[in-house]
């Protein structure tokens, strides 16, 4: 006599529990990727710390000079990269989109110079550390000894 056991019911469950778990570790791994973001400058130009509205008005163009009188240049990362969504969003509270139609606006109306746009975390480091009143956000820990972490609120991060 066979075993009458039916096993639609078990391979039903199994079903379901590699789709949880395939779920789980996607939802993980996006999660993974979000780095944390990092305020950094050249030494000439920047403070060394700063409130996240001033990081905000510095990088959304209101303001053009530092302190110091050296001119603002801002260097972010593509748009279309991960860290560059990530920044658009965290950063500036803006879709990718909206943060590039931003600053064309600007640019446009002639009352701000274009920020920089860099592929790699390496380019954007390598523009920082060569030019005096550059600023930008980074997702790890700068290379250069001329780059600087800007504090924001008194964190190392960006809150």
């Amino acid at each position: 006599m066979k075993n009458s056991v039916n096993k639609k019911p078990l391979q039903a469950f199994f079903r379901f529990l590699l789709f949880f778990f395939a779920f789980a570790i996607t939802g993980f791994s996006v999660k993974a990727q979000e780095k944390a973001l990092i305020a950094i400058a050249n030494h000439t130009g920047a403070p060394a710390s700063m409130k996240l509205s001033e990081l905000k008005a510095v990088l959304t163009g209101e303001k053009d000079r530092w302190k110091s009188g050296n001119r603002i240049l801002v260097a972010l990362m593509k748009t279309n990269t991960p860290l560059g969504k990530q920044i658009a969003e965290a950063v500036f509270d803006m879709s990718p989109d909206e943060l590039n139609r931003h600053w064309l606006g600007l640019v446009f109306q002639g009352k701000a110079q274009a920020p920089s746009f860099f592929n790699s975390v390496a380019e954007l480091e390598n523009f920082v550390s060569q030019n005096p009143g550059a600023i930008g956000i980074s997702g790890r820990q700068p290379a250069s000894e001329e780059i600087r972490i800007i504090q924001i609120d008194g964190q190392k991060h960006l809150p």
